[in-house]
């Protein structure tokens, strides 16, 4: 029974209740003929002249009054509702309201019949949605455990042209090349506290004997997609595991097995190719080009940040070599965490994010040479970036990005400037001519819904890290400009089509004299699965 029907029927039952040998004075048979034979219910609680907020009865008399309308008043316009209630006034109560319910009740039966047709409908899908939910839950193989995926086709080719005619030829022979290549990631996200959560990533890639792989006499050509294991193509192997909890309202902390960088850091302070199905070199998803920076260390790791009203600060830690048990061995064993053969980052970033921009300084500390990626100095000896465990570089980036409010003709900006600097341990003379500082930057403009709502364009300009200063004097004439252009088709929701190009004008530059020339253009057809 429901709670006004509670209250109606009670002071009937009270009253049933009462003596049956009742003298004619308490009846007041006059009193009940003045209430029942009232035509006119009082639609307000305020028509009562002697109901008063402050009485404990004045909401539920007032929600009988405007929900229900069954409570007529003394033609006097009093309730009087300190007085007594015979039998018959209970009487009369109950049976305006019985007539409401009835009323209401009619109505409703009306508008069942009315729509019984689509009530059906409905009910037959909600037991339909009822049974496939039941199989989905009988079926799943983990009630924590989420999977996404994503799969890439890459047809691509590329080839060097420029002025010295027998580098050229070398390149295109060794690396000319049409290849068709493939990527497989999955990933799988496990919550044991709706907060918490663990990610593991599977993935297998045959990129490596290819320039979009880093085999090429530079690696600035490394697409953002490519990859594979260690020991050769077409093996699946753990990228990535860690885990991230949060610790209070503001702090989350990460720590992995196999964790990157960049999965520790608040702030990506980019909004280029954010998507990640439409970019084509890796370079350019840094901001601001920064390998240094953003170095994207990938090993044994824990970090921790914060936020608060936009604010975030990240620091973490990352040892590449901090699987391995050897920290004296000369060779790729070499290894242990917080060591000198650790091959360790730190980094430590600030920054602010708005619903359209954001902005962040980011500082790393880079350990030894086998973490800058992308530079065209690697491909000469006197522009190696750093030498091993006898040198070390400071890294800073300072990115920014905003988006417009609206997609369209307007695109989305993202800008960014960074400068190494590296010291040397011992000072010989081997290291003379070795880069001591470098600089980098980059602009991306990316349009969402080009032409056709869902697609896309994007457009990046920049410099990987190139030599400013060399140690022991020299002028370094490093300066190499990296570009792309890309459309992105999205043909269903979850595949995409990007054509894309790109260009590198002297990638060779650390081995050029400043009136010879060597460029690479390439092409790629990247089809992107996610599931």
């Amino acid at each position: 029974m429901k709670l006004f029907q509670q209250l109606l029927v009670a002071p009937a039952a009270l009253g049933l209740m009462a003596p049956m040998a009742a003298n004619a004075a308490d009846l007041d048979i006059k009193g009940v003929s003045d209430y029942s034979a009232s035509s006119e219910q009082v639609t307000s609680i305020s028509q009562f002249q002697d109901v008063y907020p402050t009485d404990w009865a004045y909401q539920a008399l007032s929600n009988l009054i405007e929900r229900y309308g069954c409570v007529a008043g003394y033609p006097s316009g009093s309730y009087l509702g300190n007085r007594a209630m015979t039998r018959f006034e209970a009487a009369a109560l109950l049976n305006a309201c019985l007539d409401r319910i009835t009323e209401v009740t009619d109505e409703l039966r009306r508008l069942l019949n009315e729509f019984e047709q689509e009530l059906a409908i409905l009910k037959g899908r909600v037991d339909g949605l009822e049974a496939r939910v039941g199989e989905l839950e009988a079926t799943q193989f983990s009630t924590t455990t989420k999977l996404v995926g994503q799969a890439s086709f890459v047809l691509g080719a590329n080839s060097f042209a420029g002025s010295l005619d027998d580098v050229r030829d070398i390149y295109n022979k060794e690396w000319g090349a049409t290849s068709f290549n493939y990527d497989l990631e999955l990933v799988l996200n496990t919550s044991f506290t709706g907060k918490d959560s663990l990610s593991t990533t599977l993935r297998a890639g045959n990129f490596g004997k290819t320039v979009f792989g880093g085999d090429g006499p530079t690696n600035l050509s490394t697409l953002e997609v490519a990859s594979e294991s260690e020991t050769g193509a077409d093996l699946v192997y753990i990228d990535k595991i860690f885990y991230q909890f949060p610790i209070g309202e503001n702090f989350t902390a990460t720590l992995g097995a196999i964790v990157g960088q960049e999965d520790m850091l608040a702030i990506w302070p980019t909004a280029y190719a954010s998507d990640g199905s439409s970019t084509v070199l890796d370079v350019v998803t840094l901001p601001g080009a920064s390998a240094g920076a953003f170095n994207k260390n990938l090993g044994q790791g824990a970090g921790i940040w914060w936020e608060n009203n936009g604010w975030a600060i990240s620091v973490n830690y990352v040892a590449a070599n901090g699987r391995n048990g050897d920290p004296n061995s000369n060779d790729y064993l070499c290894g242990g965490i917080a060591n000198d053969c650790s091959a360790g980052t730190g980094t430590a970033q600030i920054g602010y994010i708005d619903e359209q921009w954001g902005v962040a300084a980011t500082y790393s500390y880079l350990q030894n040479n086998d973490l800058v990626l992308y530079s065209s100095m690697d491909v000469a000896d006197s522009y190696g970036f750093t030498s091993g465990t006898d040198s070390y570089t400071n890294a800073f980036a300072l990115s920014a990005y905003w988006m417009p409010q609206e997609n369209g003709w307007i695109p989305s900006v993202s800008l960014g400037w960074g400068i190494n600097s590296t010291s040397f341990e011992d000072d010989h003379d081997v290291y003379k001519g070795e880069v001591s500082q470098s600089q980098s930057w980059m602009v991306g403009l990316e349009w969402n819904d080009l032409f056709v709502e869902g697609n896309a364009g994007g457009f990046a300009i920049g410099q990987a890290p190139f030599a400013t200063r060399l140690k022991g004097g020299g002028t370094p004439h490093d300066g190499n400009y990296v570009s792309e252009l890309w459309y992105k088709f999205q043909v269903t929701n979850n595949i995409v089509v990007t054509p894309g190009l790109f260009y590198l004008s002297r990638p060779a530059s650390g081995l050029m004299d400043t009136d010879e020339t060597l460029n690479q253009l390439g092409g790629v057809l990247r089809t992107t699965f996610s599931f």
